[in-house]
């Protein structure tokens, strides 16, 4: 298939774009680059755009003769969102129904969409099932479920085919070391204690150790931005007309806080020093997927199961690219 990565100059994007080439298909990325990286697509097949800019979409849809669009040019900071949810809302809601009309336009009906666990709120239960209600508690969390609605109603009026895949905590790097994770600021916290290991900051610092879990931390499923990719190949795949998938995204494990800086510094060799501060408001004490249904409906199963061959993928990375990727 003819194939528009929308913000596929980002993180998860860049490696659903290898993956997808490495299927077979033809890929096209588009991305503003306001927090994507050139660096991160293959040469030739960037094209700069906005994602409000409707009839530029059109134009570059029919253009390249479309047949589907994954979509992962989302603002994804729960901090940020609080701050200023205006930006949300006009990135992640408003300029994504344009993307979606510019679709109806180009008559271009499969969509697969890059939404998060944040849409669950703080479930209370773990693992969470899809079946779980979705209650968010920032402006992240909900300009993301406005657009699974919308997707769900653009599929019975309009016969869209659409996958809402739900990630939890995405992680690690391509094993090639080559495309990794690069965000400034960095909200993620593996690359936080890989910059502690790399002399870029003094220390870690760990919100919270009264939480019930079992060593007072925060429990969260940590998931390879390679598994990841791999289950956006197989949604684009199982794509029907009218019917929507909304599925999880995790390992079923979860690891705490202090697990996941004790495997840094297993894998690193480096001491990375840790301080104790607050609790962060709205952090809830565990979040773990059941993907129990992607794993049915897609035959997904994810390759990347022990954190430390996660932390070892994105240490390379980080190491052989200390900078990030140049500007």
């Amino acid at each position: 298939m003819n194939i528009l990565v929308v913000g596929g100059a980002g993180y998860v994007g860049s490696h659903a774009v290898r993956r997808l080439i490495g299927a077979g298909h033809c890929v096209w990325i588009y991305d503003n680059l306001s927090r994507g990286h050139r660096g991160a697509v293959p040469e030739g097949r960037l094209i700069e755009g906005e994602v409000a800019d409707g009839p530029r979409l059109i134009e570059v849809m029919k253009e390249h003769r479309i047949d589907a669009v994954m979509h992962f040019a989302a603002y994804a900071l729960v901090n940020e969102s609080v701050v200023d949810p205006a930006m949300y809302y006009r990135n992640n809601v408003i300029a994504t129904l344009e993307l979606l009309d510019a679709m109806r336009q180009a008559k271009v009906e499969r969509f697969v969409f890059s939404s998060t666990t944040a849409t669950y709120g703080e479930p209370g239960l773990s693992p969470i099932p899809e079946t779980t209600p979705q209650q968010p508690i920032n402006p992240y969390g909900f300009t993301k479920l406005v657009i699974e609605r919308a997707l769900a109603d653009y599929a019975a009026a309009y016969g869209f085919a659409y996958a809402a895949l739900r990630y939890f905590n995405a992680a690690g790097a391509d094993p090639a070391g080559d495309i990794g994770e690069d965000h400034d600021p960095e909200s993620h916290l593996i690359p936080i204690v890989l910059q502690v290991a790399l002399g870029q900051r003094e220390q870690v610092t760990i919100f919270g150790e009264d939480y019930p879990t079992a060593d007072g931390t925060c429990v969260r499923d940590y998931i390879h931005v390679c598994d990841l990719a791999d289950a956006h190949l197989l949604a684009l795949e199982r794509l029907q007309p009218g019917r929507g998938l909304c599925l999880n995204l995790g390992t079923g494990r979860g690891t705490s806080v202090r697990e996941i800086i004790e495997s840094c510094r297993r894998v690193t060799g480096h001491p990375i020093p840790a301080s104790i501060g607050p609790r962060r408001a709205g952090d809830p004490p565990e979040l773990v997927a059941d993907s129990r249904r992607a794993k049915e409906e897609l035959g997904w199963v994810p390759q990347f199961t022990e954190v430390d061959e996660i932390v070892s993928t994105a240490w390379r990375w980080h190491r052989d690219h200390p900078r990030g990727y140049p500007n």
